[in-house]
């Protein structure tokens, strides 16, 4: 049997009556207050869930393309010029036999100007009317050696856009016979270089007759 103690307390008149059916009624409205937020709260859910349904309209998912296989990245394009260049580095061979004798003007400094350069190109180039922009020093260098500083400098001056350089040949006075060896070669070797349209023996202050004066051509654009 319960005890007496566990019974809920009983009502004792009409105002506790009333008291307890406030407390239940208010008990309900809250509850009722709290399902209709859940419930509003739920379909506002819902509602930003659909928003973008219900702003563009039924949609259908898209039709899946065929896989189209893309070609390979192409390699990158062979410098066939550069290597033509080099190559052509590689066969040059200025002749040391080259017959100069008709080509040099034979005056107190000798001098040369290729077909179409009057004399004034060499007179102006002997005045210093272009400024020395580079030189190339073969003094003491082999004949191999030389042809070759000489055709690598002469080609890379040109491609610089340089008109007017100095080549440094020496004067011989250290050769067999004290003859002026490279000095000649180095003349033959101009000559044969198309980038060279005159050169001249350099003043004293500029080397003498051991270095030459050369005038470029113009690059071409």
């Amino acid at each position: 049997m319960a005890s007496s103690s566990s019974r809920p307390p009983a009502l004792k008149n009409l105002a506790d009556l009333k008291q307890v059916q406030r407390v239940l009624a208010e008990t309900r409205e809250r509850e009722a207050a709290e399902a209709a937020a859940r419930a509003a709260a739920e379909r506002k859910r819902a509602a930003e869930k659909d928003l973008f349904t219900r702003a563009i309209g039924a949609t259908e998912p898209l039709r899946r393309k065929a896989a189209v296989a893309l070609a390979p990245e192409p390699p990158a394009p062979i410098p066939f010029q550069h290597q033509l260049d080099e190559q052509r580095v590689l066969r040059e061979s200025l002749s040391d036999e080259f017959d100069v004798t008709t080509l040099l003007d034979v005056d107190d400094a000798m001098s040369f100007r290729r077909p179409g350069i009057g004399t004034d190109i060499t007179a102006r180039l002997r005045k210093g009317d272009w400024a020395i922009q580079g030189q190339v020093d073969l003094h003491g260098l082999r004949s191999d050696e030389a042809r070759e500083a000489l055709g690598g400098f002469i080609r890379n001056a040109h491609k610089q856009g340089l008109r007017c350089v100095r080549v440094v040949h020496g004067k011989g006075l250290g050769s067999p016979g004290k003859l002026p060896v490279l000095k000649t070669k180095t003349q033959r070797w101009l000559i044969q270089k198309n980038e060279v349209i005159a050169f001249v023996q350099a003043k004293p202050a500029e080397g003498g007759a051991g270095a030459l004066v050369v005038l470029l051509a113009p690059v071409r654009r």
